[in-house]
């Protein structure tokens, strides 16, 4: 049966006398992931995980709508990795502005972008949004940092590392190449102190940071490492679907 909370699976039957409090929107990209995941890793996990939230949350009378995911993100320090995808920054906020304009001429006051991939930096486009559109509440999440990832992975990394090779490994195992294929995941750091530190940012070129596009030793991954932190990630968002759905966004503060 369609689920009624995933917009690309229900129906004008069902939507015609519906009325939701929340929507959300998965925002991923298509890139390489070392050399062992798919390129659509991060909108296999922003997919999935809107999903499984959104059904928590909507079992609890969560009014809830999750829109199709868009593949697609912010990758200009790796323009020169074959067929890694880019859309500029501006072209995120013309794509966000359009849908929600459609969301607010039809009474839908809460937006979330749900992130999944490091690339996309929303703060100055929601600030931007936000002058625009006065009546929505708008914000963005990034699961990936939810959780402390030491909780349950051994190696740290942000790029098709333990963590996300463990995702992909209990949501879709069959893009996964064995074992054997798996880069080391090695990172070069930036000789310049303040850089490496995090306190002063400039852009990774990906190909000279890392020799088979990964950041983090993949090599301890396991699928029932992914499946509990999935199952953590879920809780947690859905948790937040309710609370945004239900609470008086001009009366956040106390």
């Amino acid at each position: 049966m369609p689920r009624p909370y995933i917009l690309a699976e229900t129906n004008w039957k069902h939507l015609k006398d519906e009325s939701f409090d929340l929507a959300v929107l998965p925002w991923g990209a298509t890139e390489a992931h070392n050399y062992h995941l798919p390129y659509a890793t991060d909108n296999i996990e922003a997919t999935a995980i809107a999903t499984e939230s959104a059904r928590l949350a909507w079992e609890k009378g969560c009014k809830v709508v999750v829109l199709p995911t868009i593949p697609f993100g912010v990758n200009t320090g790796q323009s020169d990795i074959y067929l890694d995808m880019n859309l500029n920054p501006s072209t995120q906020f013309a794509i966000l502005k359009d849908l929600i304009t459609v969301l607010d001429r039809q009474g839908i006051h809460k937006f979330m972008i749900l992130n999944s991939h490091g690339g996309n930096n929303w703060q100055p486009i929601v600030r931007e949004l936000g002058l625009l559109f006065p009546n929505m509440f708008l914000c963005a999440t990034n699961w990936f940092k939810m959780v402390e990832k030491q909780t349950i992975f051994e190696n740290p990394g942000d790029h098709a590392d333990e963590m996300e090779t463990s995702m992909i490994l209990h949501l879709a195992p069959e893009l996964v190449l064995p074992r054997s294929e798996w880069g080391a995941g090695k990172e070069l750091k930036n000789k310049i102190k303040a850089f490496s530190e995090g306190w002063a940012w400039t852009e990774r070129p990906w190909s000279k940071i890392s020799t088979d596009t990964g950041v983090g030793d993949p090599s301890k991954a396991s699928e029932e490492k992914g499946k509990a932190f999935f199952n953590v990630i879920c809780n947690n968002m859905a948790q937040l679907f309710r609370e945004l759905a239900s609470t008086d966004v001009n009366n956040l503060y106390e």
